[in-house]
């Protein structure tokens, strides 16, 4: 994910998220997290990249345990759940894109 503002997305996703650092890469201004075995790459944006398009429904999903617990979690710091379902609430990350977390499988 490409973002203009690196320091405010890595401390959504490892302070809000909850994923862990694994390596920082100063070259090409990045970082990369742990996400329960996956990569999530976070790497500064050129400055005449578009943003991600408002309103999209496109998302990054994490499986949880409990859903109202995320709930509280996401409460706590302030982030809007902008819908849900019986598993899954969704919301956004600081540059707009769709972030879900979801109980189902």
């Amino acid at each position: 994910m490409r973002t203009r503002d690196l320091a405010r997305l890595e401390r959504f996703y490892v302070d809000v998220l909850g994923l862990a650092l694994l390596r920082r890469d100063d070259t090409r201004v990045g970082v990369w997290l742990d996400a329960g075995g996956a990569i999530v790459m976070l790497e500064r944006a050129d400055s005449n990249e578009p943003k991600p398009p408002r309103r999209s429904k496109e998302l990054v999903a994490f499986a949880v345990d409990d859903k109202e617990r995320w709930r509280a979690r996401l409460g706590l710091a302030g982030i809007p759940i902008e819908d849900e379902t019986a598993h899954t609430l969704y919301f956004r990350d600081p540059d707009g894109r769709r972030v879900a977390v979801s109980t189902y499988g």
